[in-house]
């Protein structure tokens, strides 16, 4: 169905045993779906695609038998995408399960199809590939697929359909049909775009901006200044707004539920589907990847998507947008208090005291909400990506461009760990760097311990005493392993003594000119 809702005219198809519940669903509903053609080869099937395409601007898609039908349209993808041809290239796959589930196998074939890693044989010659997992996913894994094959450059897509999750019943509580992601135009398209971006701005009752990163120079962060919308900072890589502009907002999603028309500014998780996704609004999404082609699964909802320079994007958007009432500032946060056993806003809160124009690059270290930016790229967070040990070796990095400037590495105790502080640490001495590093020790892997209480909120393991798994104690000695690299160095045990030892380590950074490392004891926080 989303097939046929995304313009697929035709399924060019070569069937095997995987094809059972794809032919039940074209005799069921054979209005809702793409036409069927039987193709004898697959090599024809593809380059009938590719044909269509070529005189009608419209991506076809092909469907062939597991691995064997495969390798035989291999070499019509490879066709395809030296052609830049969308071609939707779909296989199934050979049942997973032995037993126990509608679709498990059935014949010896069915294990002698079976293959470590059947996407391989397309894998160097698609913009996309995924293996399906539920029958949920079908709908929105054919919006991605086709959102990216269409996007320039453009070229074909693969998807692997194993029979299990062919056969499942479509879960009645999933919307459908599920979030359409429109193609991101090259950069020729982008003048009726941006006209029509801006009218829905100018429409709009509650329009909204979310912003996850900016530019090195901050032009995107003067261009939403100069574009008067409220713009929020939700899961930020770097901040972009100041804390004093009109137009900041935050780091929340407080105000996405009510917003009509929302512009999404490079952004690749903008909200969590789950919990966030809005309703009835009108999506818009600019940057370098609008789609971020990269993201296997991501189906955020994008109306009109417009691949560009944000910053250049916005001040055009600006230009066609109407006159707007200017913003008024929103409430500074409130104050922390210095609590016995710190929690991480009052940590963060004296940060922020002694940042002035600093930067911090922080990975589960502090809360943004509590910082006073005095402009944009003062937070650098670690990458969605997750890996950990980024944050201190690259305020080394940031530190060996600018010396004077002072840069704070605020890491969790787990982070800390997985930077190999021993070797920053040498670093830092060897190359006279006067970083700061901030120790958030909590003792735990908290995020691990937030997860299982999210996910068995009555479990055992959620009132136990020691959660299995997430235990950092005994606390090794952070302080020493910063002092072996003659580093100032102490251990912060209260809320009250963090200020005053925050200013001996600023005078061993900005005095004496040498690396410091506070360790601090932290509570366990439920919310970060």
């Amino acid at each position: 169905m989303t097939l046929k809702a995304q313009g697929v005219d035709y399924l060019f198809a070569n069937a095997g045993t995987d094809f059972p519940p794809i032919i039940e669903a074209l005799a069921t509903r054979p209005e809702a779906l793409p036409e069927p053609v039987t193709i004898p080869h697959e090599t024809a099937a593809v380059a009938m695609a590719h044909g269509y395409y070529l005189v009608s601007g419209k991506p076809q898609a092909v469907m062939v038998h597991v691995n064997v039908g495969l390798a035989n349209a291999a070499m019509g993808v490879i066709n395809a995408a030296s052609d830049n041809i969308p071609v939707i290239m779909m296989s199934g796959r050979t049942p997973i399960t032995e037993h126990g589930r509608l679709g498990a196998r059935m014949t010896p074939i069915q294990y002698g199809q079976e293959m470590y890693d059947q996407t391989s044989l397309v894998r160097d010659v698609t913009k996309f590939n995924y293996e399906m997992r539920y029958a949920e996913q079908g709908g929105q894994l054919v919006n991605r697929a086709v959102g990216i094959a269409m996007s320039e450059p453009r070229g074909p897509v693969y998807l692997s359909l194993p029979r299990e999750p062919l056969d499942e019943k479509f879960p009645e509580n999933q919307p459908f049909p599920p979030a359409v992601q429109s193609v991101a135009k090259s950069n020729s398209g982008n003048l009726d775009d941006i006209a029509r971006a801006a009218k829905l701005l100018d429409a709009a009752k509650s329009p909204l901006v979310i912003c996850q990163r900016g530019d090195v120079a901050g032009e995107t962060s003067k261009a939403l200044s100069k574009l008067g919308l409220p713009v929020i900072e939700p899961f930020t890589i770097r901040n972009v707004m100041a804390s004093g502009d009109p137009c900041a907002r935050g780091f929340t999603l407080e105000l996405l539920k009510d917003a009509d028309v929302i512009l999404v500014v490079d952004s690749a998780i903008p909200w969590i589907e789950k919990h966030h996704r809005p309703v009835d609004a009108k999506i818009i999404t600019l940057g370098p990847d609008p789609l971020f082609q990269r993201n296997p699964v991501r189906s955020f909802q994008s109306d009109i998507s417009i691949l560009c320079d944000p910053a250049k994007a916005i001040v055009a958007l600006e230009k066609a947008m109407a006159p707007r009432t200017k913003l008024e500032p929103m409430e500074a946060p409130a104050l922390a208090v210095a609590e016995e056993l710190m929690d991480d806003a009052w940590m963060t809160q004296c940060i922020s005291d002694i940042l002035g124009d600093g930067a911090i690059f922080s990975e589960l270290g502090v809360v943004p909400s509590m910082i006073k930016f005095a402009g944009p790229n003062q937070l650098f967070t670690a990458p969605h990506s997750g890996g950990l040990g980024w944050a201190m070796p690259a305020a080394l990095g940031a530190q060996l461009f600018d010396r004077s400037r002072l840069t704070i590495a605020a890491v969790g105790d787990g982070s800390y760990m997985f930077a190999n502080p021993v070797a920053c640490h040498q670093i830092a001495e060897a190359l006279e760097l006067p970083l700061l590093t901030i120790v958030k020790n909590n003792g735990i892997w908290n995020a691990v311990r937030r997860s299982v209480v999210v996910s068995y909120p009555e479990g055992k393991a959620a009132k136990s005493n020691k959660m299995p798994l997430t235990s950092l104690e005994p606390s090794p000695d952070f302080a020493a392993i910063a002092g072996a690299s003659r580093a100032y160095s102490e251990r912060v045990e209260t809320g009250e003594d963090f200020p005053a030892a925050l200013e001996r380590a600023l005078h061993a950074v900005r005095v004496e000119k040498r690396q410091a490392l506070l360790d601090v004891r932290v509570a366990v926080s439920d919310k970060r």
